[in-house]
């Protein structure tokens, strides 16, 4: 039994508390525990659907053939090609992948294996949703007008269309990784079939690849001769028309060359030699006129020059006498003097070779002079040639700029001419090359196990997605928990004590014990809480469940509730305590009924009333209606104990209230009139304790009314069905009542479910421990201790 915490609490906690920022794995658990029943049912649906779905699916078979994309296969029989880059062979891988999807392709396929006659892709097996759909077209071909029948031909162009869109569809093309190979997979109900399609599928691509080459060199082939064609009849024409205007202007030469300007190059040689010439004869000329003009004294010293200038060597000879005869001059003279007649003559001597000297160099002057004038004559002669022959070349090149025009052209033509041969010649080599640039690295086997469906892969993801489904659903059902379940909500969201759970009560154990001779059972754990209507023994049979079954759950929490009005009522002579809930049918007057039997089969004198004037629960449990009830006390019409009633098992003093009166309007005013307030004076001598049994709280004012009069208040609350924040609403907006209250009792619990809701640890998690201490005497004794 949870034990009751006396101490005093505020209304509302002031502070939360702190929320463990780490995942309270224990409270997980706890939660997926709980909602294992909504977990399982999912989990059950989708294997219960994934079964079926195996069940009633078409086995499909997969075949699958590798092609290697290979550049290298034509390498000897076409030019060395630059490497490629990673961008163009994915988009060469591409472009293949493509092609093998495509329309084209599969019409190859279909016609080469003559799938067009095969049943199983023409009209293969149709699910049950596609033969409704066919069951509905056909019904609606009934009711429009029909279209003509089709031709044959038409016939087999439309099995043609519809083997190649379904070879589409079953037809998988990847490319493996990032390599060069592409991996063709179909898909078909025949294995067979699968591979067969598969192969042609290889075998139609290489053709097809074959063939476009082949169509592509012929076409090249064609388009390049008519091209040779003109551009050699342009060419010739190009060249011809050169040669022609050669000949109307004269500008033929030998070497191929215009003739002016040869001339002119040959004249500008001549006139750079002239020029040459000219300057050296010059230069000679002026040299030896320079030696001249200084006299014969100095000519002798100035002679050396024209050694180098000239054949003649009488200079050189004459120079060596002079030289001879200076010498001996100076000897004469250093050993006789300069007077001495030898001295004299040799100084003679001397001035007669120098003198010859002289008249030597004057010639020399003239044969340069002679030979300047003819190299300045010549010169003069060249440039006027020049001058003559450029004057002609001039006009010449007039004509020259057309005549490059025409060259240019006729060699443009030519280029071309044998670029397009060049091609053409390798275009026609090309056509007859029977090697594709891709080949089957892997042939296509017929498969041994089907590939769809995947029963193993099927039962796992419909395993993982009923447990998917059923933890969202899970998720969903805690995210929605805005209820009570534990003594510990009733703490931690109202602040008020927890007074014990009340298990649920059935009609059929009501009944049961309606008819047995033996004291009740207690409820039984599980079984559903009503208020039953009709049989008026178990109606007065549910307002002594606490006093039948005394060794109850169900006693021992009324019990819990008296120790608690005791604690917090001691000081009260008569106490008065008010049953209250939030909502109708929680059970308040059930409560209210057993807790007030329970006080007075202790001994203690207990008056219960009926004070719900709206919708008297309590006044039905007793079966018959009352003559009199409350509303004619209070309006002093008779007296209590004609309208009270005495319960002969429990000794308990009821005081109903009569049908009839449930037509009042003003029942708060009632309940809060000095009529009232008299008729509890009068019996507070008479009882110890008045249990009320007040109207819910939300729907009327009539708890709120009677307050002034309640020593303390009793909260029932469903468990599991009254909101949270309704409760709490209401003892917010009505503080009076929520200092009053003793503690809430959880109605109509379901005590096989409780536990988990319970925190690890908590009493309800223990509770298969002390359940035999809940046997009444008719059960099996308590285990010894």
């Amino acid at each position: 039994m949870d034990q009751v915490n006396f101490r005093p609490r505020t209304i509302f906690p002031g502070e939360t508390r702190d929320s463990d920022t780490f995942i309270d794995l224990d409270k997980l658990w706890a939660a997926a525990f709980r909602r294992l029943g909504v977990v399982i049912a999912c989990l059950i649906a989708t294997v219960t659907l994934a079964g079926l779905y195996l069940l009633t699916a078409q086995p499909t078979y997969t075949a699958m053939t590798q092609i290697l994309i290979d550049e290298n296969l034509s390498r000897y029989a076409e030019d060395e090609r630059d490497s490629q880059t990673a961008q163009q062979i994915d988009n060469r891988m591409s472009s293949a992948v493509e092609i093998l999807k495509s329309k084209a392709l599969a019409l190859r396929v279909v016609d080469k294996g003559k799938f067009d006659q095969n049943e199983i892709l023409v009209n293969p097996p149709q699910s049950p949703v596609a033969l409704a759909k066919g069951a509905v077209r056909s019904i609606v071909a009934l009711v429009t007008p029909g279209d003509p029948p089709l031709s044959e031909e038409l016939a087999r162009m439309g099995r043609r269309e519809k083997a190649a869109a379904v070879l589409q569809q079953s037809l998988t093309v990847e490319r493996v990784g990032r390599s060069s190979v592409i991996a063709v997979s179909v898909r078909s109900p025949d294995r067979q079939l699968s591979a067969s399609i598969a192969r042609t599928y290889a075998d139609s691509y290489l053709t097809d690849q074959l063939n476009a080459n082949f169509d592509a060199s012929e076409r090249a082939s064609l388009w390049l001769q008519e091209r040779l064609n003109d551009l050699n009849s342009r060419s010739q024409q190009a060249a011809l028309a050169v040669e022609q205007y050669k000949i109307e202007h004269n500008l033929v030469s030998p070497r191929g060359e215009l003739l002016s300007t040869q001339q002119l190059s040959d004249l500008n040689s001549q006139l750079i030699v002239a020029q040459a010439d000219a300057a050296a004869a010059s230069a000679r000329y002026e040299q030896y006129k320079a030696i001249t003009d200084k006299g014969p004294e100095t000519a002798v010293q100035n002679a050396v020059v024209s050694a180098r200038d000239t054949d003649n060597t009488v200079i050189q000879d004459l120079r060596k006498r002079y030289i001879a005869i200076n010498d001996r001059e100076q000897g004469v003279i250093q050993q006789f003097g300069a007077d001495h007649p030898q001295a004299v003559a040799l100084k003679a001597e001397k001035n007669d070779v120098a003198q010859q000297i002289y008249r030597e160099l004057q010639q020399l002057m003239g044969s340069f002079r002679n030979e300047f004038e003819v190299a300045s004559s010549r010169e003069k002669s060249l440039r006027d040639s020049i001058d003559r022959v450029a004057g002609r070349n001039s006009e010449a090149n007039v004509s020259m700029v057309q005549l490059h025009e025409l060259e240019q052209k006729a060699a443009a033509l030519k280029s071309l001419y044998e670029s397009y041969l060049g091609r053409f010649e390798e275009a026609t080599q090309r056509q007859s090359f029977p090697i594709a640039k891709a080949r089957v690295i892997s042939d296509a086997g017929v498969p041994t196990a089907p590939s769809s469906p995947r029963k193993t892969l099927t039962m796992a993801l419909s395993i993982a997605l009923g447990l998917l489904i059923g933890g969202a659903a899970a998720t969903l059902l805690e995210f929605r928990e805005r209820f009570f379940r534990t003594g510990d909500d009733v703490q931690d969201k109202l602040g008020q004590r927890f007074l014990g759970y009340l298990p649920r009560v059935s009609n059929a154990l009501v009944e049961d014990k309606s008819t047995s001779s033996a004291p009740p059972a207690p409820p039984t754990e599980g079984e559903a809480a009503s208020v039953p209507a009709g049989n008026p023994i178990s109606s007065r049979r549910l307002m002594r469940i606490a006093v039948e079954a005394p060794r109850s759950q169900f006693a021992e929490t009324l019990r819990n509730t008296k120790l608690a009005c005791d604690i917090m009522l001691q000081d009260r002579k008569c106490r008065v305590i008010g049953v209250v809930s939030c909502l109708p049918g929680e059970g308040k007057s059930m409560v209210a009924a057993n807790f007030a039997g329970l006080l007075a089969s202790t001994g203690v004198r207990t008056l219960v009333i009926d004070a719900d004037l709206r919708n008297p629960g309590l006044s039905r449990m007793l079966g018959s209606e009352p003559e009199v009830g409350l509303v004619e006390v209070i309006l002093q019409k008779t007296s209590w104990t004609s309208a009270a009633r005495v319960d002969r098992r429990s000794r308990l003093t009821i005081l109903p209230m009569t049908m009839r009166s449930r037509n009042l309007a003003h029942t708060s005013e009632l309940l809060a009139s000095s009529g009232m307030s008299q008729f509890l004076e009068s019996i507070k001598e008479t009882f110890d304790v008045i249990v009320v049994d007040l109207a819910p709280l939300i729907p009327v004012i009539d708890a709120k009314a009677f307050e002034p009069y309640v020593d303390g208040f009793v909260f029932v609350t469903e468990w599991g069905a009254t909101p949270a924040k309704a409760v709490q609403s209401v003892l917010r907006s009505e503080p009076q009542i929520a200092s009053k209250t003793v503690g809430v009792i959880l109605n109509k619990t379901e005590m096989s479910e409780l536990h988990k809701y319970a925190d690890p640890g908590a009493p309800e998690r223990l509770r298969s421990s002390y359940l035999s201490y809940y046997k009444d005497k008719e059960g099996a004794a308590p285990a010894p201790r």
